[in-house]
């Protein structure tokens, strides 16, 4: 039987707060192409297919309020930044890695989720 961990209303369950932080779909497939050092907006669309400038400039700018990124303007006029891993975010990172590492070995051992929950 599954027991449900109950927070109570002034208190936050921190693996919550660290999904809902890290939660849409282009969020992690950021960080992770951050990994390989700085970027401009125009480079996550050499690595992410089909997402918009609109859609990435949300999702960075909810990177950046949460502390993950760090945003760097080089020029006003036109207007040029450019975007980096924070402390937080190459922790985000090594966790990352660390869930890479496990879904190499389900894959490895054949134990794929068909959809059944």
């Amino acid at each position: 039987m599954k027991t449900k961990v109950r927070i109570s209303e002034n208190k936050v369950c921190p693996l919550e707060h660290a999904v809902n932080t890290i939660s849409g779909k282009w969020k992690i497939p950021i960080v992770w192409h951050m990994n390989q050092g700085i970027k401009r907006p125009a480079d996550f669309f050499l690595h992410i297919a089909a997402m918009n400038r609109r859609v990435l400039t949300r999702q960075l700018k909810e990177l950046e309020e949460s502390g993950i990124i760090f945003k760097t303007i080089i020029k006003e006029k036109p207007l040029e930044v450019e975007y980096r891993l924070s402390p937080s975010g190459d922790q985000l990172v090594a966790a990352l890695w660390n869930l890479n590492d496990w879904g190499t070995r389900l894959l490895a051992t054949g134990t794929v989720n068909k959809g059944k929950y």
